[in-house]
């Protein structure tokens, strides 16, 4: 069993740079139902099992990615992997994570976080737990060797163009299909985050509120192939693009699997929406 899946590490919150943080924090607590908190001049959402952070700084830019552990011997496990795989272990800058958390910059210059969550008071509202984080990159490959190879992730699929080049790749550090993807970009950052709505009629509620608060739906209804997921896309007013997705696939062990480049890849109802 490889670190990350050991230590089951899920992701927990995320901190997102925006050149008006005010008003993505006002955007997300009205369309993803959080309540907003002003600290210095950082802006904390929390809804049920999701939290972001907004923070001054290049739209569509992360700030941090943070995966919580099931334990302490899982967070020990990541970090000896980290440590024996030459990288340098930096300060937690979470606010949700207790002493002992760390972090660490991929070849991307990105900050992950690992660590075990303080506990949290519960939260009502619409189910959507913060799931997966999606990277955009010039090199999906380095980005799989490094959370595959230094931390201790596992690819569960991967898409590829006829000439061989690596357009998508997916990770997982528990058994969801992924926690950490990547698509081939013209650019580097944020390609997209999801939360995770369960089951299908759940993504029926996100639709209606959604229309109730007149924001389009930019993709879907649709299934993506890798994962097996159902999904719709919003759009942030940093243009960053939000999943609310249902009934991932859950591996347990199998291989990997190569996808070709085409549109019933991306989605298995017909249309696709393509990286630059």
């Amino acid at each position: 069993m490889t670190a990350a899946i050991q230590a089951g590490a899920f992701l927990h919150h995320m901190a997102l740079e925006s050149a008006d943080p005010a008003r993505m924090a006002e955007f997300y607590a009205d369309a993803m139902n959080m309540a907003v908190r002003q600290e210095g001049s950082t802006y904390i959402c929390e809804g049920p099992l999701r939290r972001l952070l907004f923070v001054k700084g290049e739209s569509r830019r992360l700030g941090y990615a943070a995966f919580g552990c099931r334990d302490e011997q899982g967070l020990e496990a990541i970090r000896q992997k980290a440590a024996t795989s030459g990288l340098h272990l930096l300060p937690s800058p979470s606010p949700y994570f207790r002493p002992g958390a760390f972090a660490v910059r991929d070849c991307d210059d990105n900050l992950v976080v690992f660590g075990l969550a303080t506990q949290e008071p519960a939260r009502e509202g619409i189910r959507g737990p913060l799931q997966h984080l999606t990277l955009a990159s010039q090199d999906p490959d380095a980005i799989e060797a490094f959370y595959v190879g230094k931390l201790g992730f596992r690819t569960s699929d991967y898409a590829r163009a006829e000439d061989g080049r690596t357009l998508a790749v997916w990770t997982r550090s528990n058994h969801e299909h992924h926690t950490l993807a990547c698509f081939r970009r013209s650019r580097q950052g944020i390609d997209h985050f999801s939360f995770e709505a369960g089951d299908w009629n759940v993504i029926k509620d996100w639709c209606d509120r959604m229309g109730r608060r007149r924001t389009p739906i930019v993709w879907g209804p649709g299934r993506h192939g890798p994962g097996n997921n159902l999904f719709i896309f919003i759009e942030d007013p940093d243009r960053n693009w939000i999943e609310i997705s249902a009934e991932l696939e859950v591996v347990h062990d199998r291989p990997s699997h190569t996808w070709p480049a085409e549109d019933y890849t991306l989605n298995m109802w017909g249309r696709a929406i393509h990286r630059d």
